[in-house]
């Protein structure tokens, strides 16, 4: 799966390289990823690899290897992705 274009803009985003000229796994691993957006929004994740398979096999050499990983979200709420959002005003004392 490839590194996601979109959310273009996101309110959240990790990216993560590695390169390595050699690489070898002992037992295939398990990896999973996992993003929400709550209560709604849009979420994506993916990785460019050079060299390296998308299922990678135990006892494998692997030779220059690079990989690129980007996870990203964008919330879609309006009332939730102003600039404002979260902050906390204090209440204007009544007059009296």
């Amino acid at each position: 799966m490839p590194v996601p274009e979109r959310p273009e803009v996101p309110d959240v985003e990790i990216r993560a390289s590695v390169k390595a000229r050699e690489l070898r796994f002992r037992a295939r691993p398990e990896v999973r990823t996992h993003a929400e957006t709550e209560p709604s929004g849009e979420h994506a994740s993916g990785s460019d690899r050079t060299n390296l398979p998308a299922q990678v096999a135990a006892g494998v050499t692997y030779h220059d290897i690079q990989l690129d990983f980007r996870i990203a979200a964008r919330l879609t709420d309006p009332d939730l992705s102003s600039p404002h959002a979260g902050e906390r005003h204090a209440e204007a004392p009544e007059p009296g």
